[in-house]
């Protein structure tokens, strides 16, 4: 399926989605937005994709946030429905089964961040730029930035970044937890694509479970938590998988799964 802002494509078992606005800094708009969604749905119904990564074309940006000349005009009811929709394109990335990661290669700003932040974790080049700086727009975060910025680095740290709008640099990111690993520019996607290749050697009804396990547990008490987890590691246990992995351990082999 063709885009026009965004490209999809399958390596081995890997998605990769560009947002492909590079005059624009991959700045987001709403058509853009749509397609975003429209791709990440087919990522998750494509039996062949078990990893997506998230990246943007070009050397410079990889979404420097939500475009402003795109906003400028709109009333309160218009921004309103403009934040629905980007929270809700990616809370649909934050959910999907498989996971996701941002690879990071300059500016991630804004809604851009945010875009980051729905990827279940981010690896960022020594370019990366990121931050919240809506205040000095005179605007909030819209598309989930004040929700998932205190939920990865801390209520202190969010507060600071979302107040000040101040833009970090990658090791700043990397030293409030922001980003798992910052890599030299040139080698950031070979270092995205062994992660995720690696992530698909797996077995994938684990690492969905794992995904499951997780997000659902950070919702709730301990307690909960451990029982949700326990449900979720008895069903592993009727799975092929559970059994091939096992085995193979016992064998000293390496596994062969085949996602059932």
């Amino acid at each position: 399926m063709e885009f026009a802002n965004v490209i999809l494509e399958k390596q081995d078992k890997i998605g990769v989605l560009t947002i492909n606005r590079p005059k624009a800094l991959n700045a987001l708009n709403k058509d853009t937005l749509l397609d975003i969604k429209a791709a990440v749905a087919l990522v998750q119904e494509d039996p062949e994709i078990d990893v997506l990564v998230i990246t943007g074309s070009g050397d410079k940006s990889f979404v420097a946030g939500a475009d402003i000349t795109y906003m400028l005009e709109m009333t309160a009811l218009e921004g309103r429905e403009f934040g629905i929709l980007g929270s809700s394109i990616f809370r649909q990335i934050e959910t999907m089964s498989k996971p996701v990661i941002a690879a990071i290669n300059g500016f991630c700003l804004g809604g851009g961040c945010e875009l980051a932040m729905s990827c279940d974790f981010r690896i960022s080049s020594d370019k990366g730029k990121f931050g919240q700086p809506e205040v000095g727009l005179g605007v909030t975060p819209g598309f989930g930035g004040t929700q998932r910025l205190p939920r990865i680095v801390g209520t202190g740290m969010a507060a600071e970044l979302l107040y000040s709008g101040d833009v970090i640099d990658a090791a700043e990111a990397l030293r409030i937890g922001l980003v798992n690993h910052v890599v030299p520019a040139g080698e950031l996607m070979d270092f995205v694509m062994g992660l995720a290749k690696k992530i698909a050697s797996r077995g994938q009804i684990s690492v969905r479970l794992c995904k499951k396990a997780m997000y659902e547990g950070v919702q709730v008490d301990i307690d909960r938590g451990l029982t949700i987890e326990a449900d979720i590691f008895g069903v592993c246990f009727a799975t092929e998988e559970q059994k091939e992995g096992m085995k193979a351990f016992v064998e000293k082999r390496k596994a062969v799964f085949t996602g059932k």
